[in-house]
């Protein structure tokens, strides 16, 4: 899993405000809710066969991430948010999309991650930034040839980002 965050601005965003700098004392601190917002860029698949789930998100309070010392509850390993980047498997099933429970007692690992925390730099709290995970294994074998994503993001403050979702996807 990769994860680059920022609390500054996008490089686009940076030139055109370095064009107006000269009409301006100084640059705007981005200023974002404190619940984390996520949006879906990208799943595409890797030479291995795997996919590669990318998403942008920003935090205004900048407490996105989980250490590897974060294991107390409510972030133990048993914990519901142990990992705080939740994709919910779905398929296509005849004219809906339809969400499958995992059972991890029957060898089905759920598609959930622990995004590690990115301390944001300067005064402000406010993070911005991309989550790309790599999934080797990114479906499951079913009679069913259609999935997709809904993926939702968790802060420390057990904030719930919006919830957001990959195009549906032709299995191999």
């Amino acid at each position: 899993m990769k994860f680059r965050s920022s609390s500054s601005l996008t490089a686009v965003q940076l030139a055109l405000f370095g064009a107006a700098l000269p009409w301006s004392g100084c640059l705007p601190e981005p200023n974002f809710p404190d619940e984390p917002l996520i949006e879906f860029q990208s799943f595409d698949l890797t030479p291995a066969g795997g996919r590669e789930l990318v998403l942008g998100f920003s935090d205004g309070d900048g407490n996105v991430g989980l250490a590897q010392g974060d294991t107390l509850a409510p972030f133990c390993p048993t914990c519901e948010f142990h990992q705080n980047l939740k994709c919910e498997y779905q398929e296509w099933r005849d004219t809906a999309w339809v969400e499958i429970g995992l059972n991890p007692d029957a060898g089905q690992i759920p598609f959930y991650y622990r995004v590690p925390p990115a301390a944001p730099t300067g005064q402000n709290p406010a993070q911005s930034g991309t989550i790309a995970i790599d999934m080797n294994s990114w479906y499951l074998n079913s009679a069913y040839d259609s999935m997709r994503f809904r993926i939702q993001l968790f802060d420390r403050d057990l904030n719930a980002s919006n919830q957001v979702f990959t195009p549906g996807t032709l299995k191999p």
